[in-house]
């Protein structure tokens, strides 16, 4: 009955001025403490396993992607080099059989001279 009474009286301005401030009924050890976070060898061993199993899966799926990406630029440099080749047999090509021609020509001319 006491401590019903006791709760029921009003309390006064804390000296601090902090008004908003709850007073504490519970002591600190008497909280709800949370489990402990230890889990069993089974648990440990099924979580490492599935970590391996994803950590696997995205290795497979890194180097599926690289691989494509490998192929496609090899691809790429196939398709230039054939471009190229094709290019060069299209090519209407007049030999210079008068070397000294080459002296009086002028940088522009020079420029579109190939050594084969």
């Amino acid at each position: 009955m006491a401590s019903t009474e006791k709760n029921d009286v009003p309390r006064g301005k804390p000296k601090s001025g902090r008004v908003w401030k709850k007073v504490k009924t519970t002591r600190f050890s008497d909280m709800t403490k949370v489990k402990s976070q230890k889990s069993s060898w089974e648990e440990k061993m099924k979580k490492r396993a599935e970590m391996k199993s994803v950590k696997e899966f995205e290795k497979r799926l890194k180097d599926e992607k690289i691989a494509k990406l490998q192929e496609k630029r090899m691809r790429r440099e196939e398709n230039k080099k054939r471009r190229l080749e094709n290019e060069r047999k299209a090519e209407v090509v007049q030999p210079i059989k008068n070397t000294a021609k080459i002296k009086r020509m002028k940088k522009k001319m020079l420029r579109k001279i190939e050594k084969r």
